[in-house]
This record gives structure tokens, C-alpha cells and sequence, in this order.
């Protein structure tokens, strides 16, 4: 399957027509898209029946991608977060089997050093065995290929790109995470049909080897998200 989604269901009213079905925002959200990533535990956390109220209203095949708190990367910028982590995972693991992916997005000015960037990872490792993404923000993390691939941790493909090597699927390849956040303007630009086609072929061909594929739009300050994974879930058809 192609988790295909949103950050957030917040649904346009331009595009309610394409989710009639009756209930809260994210149980008509999930009627049309089958994945979400949840951007608001970046800044604050969420009790653990929230969570598990958010996977009683989504259909069995429906996944969540959680991103990790501000506290954890920007804050504490991964260093003493095991505390931190753990609260977070008690708290998104009630998400049970619609946990699909946690995601870790690293602050432009937080650059690749090993000697902290492993045990952390380990550390997450140790704790969380399933799928997890990383979107680091400063080219340093070129460098972190290895241990990404080591440790079983994709770095994700992100548009707008911030170093030569973040356009496409990087780190461990068991996993394929699209972040897209709008071009040229972020998180406003909605994406061209050009684009969207040639993204297609590239999810497809991900899908087709096997590889856990990952696409969410991330450009929502607009309301462009929602159409644009709507446009390309129809070229995926």
C-alpha cells in the first residue's frame, strides 16, 4: 500500500464534496485518504486517549505518521531525551497497529555529529521498533548515510530540497518517505500536474519493489494539500 495523505485532515471546504461521508473531520477525512501525519505533537503532547480515540475512527487500513516533539529535537536537540522520548511513545502508542511512522525533523542549525546523532538513534531504536523517517535540515547530515542505513532509519525525500541529496529517498531504503511542503512558495504553492505524474511513477515503482511508500503534502497554509494528494491519488489509479 501508498500511505498517501495530509499533515493534518483539516478539509477545505472546496474539496468537501470529495469526503461526504457524515462524522468528525478525521472520520471523513479517512473515507478519502488513507494516511495522515500528525504535525500537532510537535508542539504539544497529546494524552494517550486521545490517541486512541483518533484509532477508533479510522477504517483498519488507515495509518498514522506521528512527528516527534519540538522539545526532543529542537529543545533538547537529542541529547538527555530518552525521558522525553519514552513519554512520547507511551502517549502515540495507543495509536496501536495505526501507528505507521515516526517522524523526526531535525532544525536547519542542528548539524551531524555521530557522537550524538547514534546513541539517540539507538536509543529509538531500542524502544520503537517500526518504521521511522528522518528529515534533517542541514547538509551535514550527508554524511549520516551509514548509520542511517545501520539503524534502519529512512531519510526522507523533501521539496523544496535543502542539500544536494535530499530530493530523493535517502538512508536506510526499507522505507520511502515523501514530505512535500510546496514549491516555489512553502507551504502555500500547490504542485503542477507535471510534477504529480512523474511523482506517480516513482511511488509506483517504490510500491512495485516491495519498499513501505510514504507521501504527505505538508503544503496546508493554503489549502493546497488536500487537492494536491487528491490529483495524484487519481494518477495513481
Amino acid at each position: 500500500m501508498i500511505h498517501l495523505g495530509c499533515a493534518g485532515w483539516s478539509l477545505p471546504r472546496q474539496y468537501a464534496d470529495a469526503f461526504p461521508a457524515p462524522g468528525s473531520h478525521l472520520q471523513r477525512y479517512a473515507t478519502g485518504l488513507n494516511a495522515v501525519e500528525i504535525n500537532s505533537s510537535f508542539y504539544r503532547p497529546h494524552r494517550p486517549e486521545t490517541y486512541a480515540r483518533w484509532a477508533a475512527s479510522v477504517t483498519a487500513d488507515f495509518r498514522f505518521a506521528v512527528k516527534l516533539p519540538k522539545h526532543i529535537t529542537h529543545e533538547l536537540r537529542l541529547r538527555g531525551a530518552m525521558p522525553a522520548l519514552e513519554t512520547f511513545l507511551a502517549q502515540c502508542g495507543r495509536l496501536g497497529e495505526h501507528l505507521g511512522c515516526l517522524l523526526v525533523q531535525l532544525p536547519p542549525s542542528l548539524d551531524y555529529h555521530r557522537e550524538t546523532a547514534w546513541p539517540f538513534f539507538a536509543d529509538l531504536r531500542a524502544r520503537y521498533a517500526g518504521p521511522v523517517a528522518l528529515e534533517p535540515r542541514h547538509d551535514s547530515w550527508q554524511a549520516a548515510q551509514s548509520m542511517l542505513t545501520d539503524l534502519q532509519i529512512a531519510q526522507v525525500a523533501a521539496s523544496p530540497s535543502r542539500f544536494d541529496t535530499d530530493a530523493q529517498p535517502g538512508g536506510w531504503p526499507g522505507l520511502v518517505y515523501w514530505r512535500l511542503h510546496g514549491e516555489p512558495r512553502i507551504y502555500h504553492s500547490a504542485y503542477t500536474d507535471a510534477y504529480l505524474r512523474c511523482l506517480a511513477e516513482q511511488l509506483q515503482r517504490s510500491h512495485a519493489a516491495g519498499v513501505p511508500t510514504w507521501c504527505i503534502f505538508d503544503n496546508t497554509a493554503s489549502g493546497a494539500a488536500v487537492g494536491d494528494a487528491l490529483r495524484l491519488q487519481r494518477y495513481l489509479r
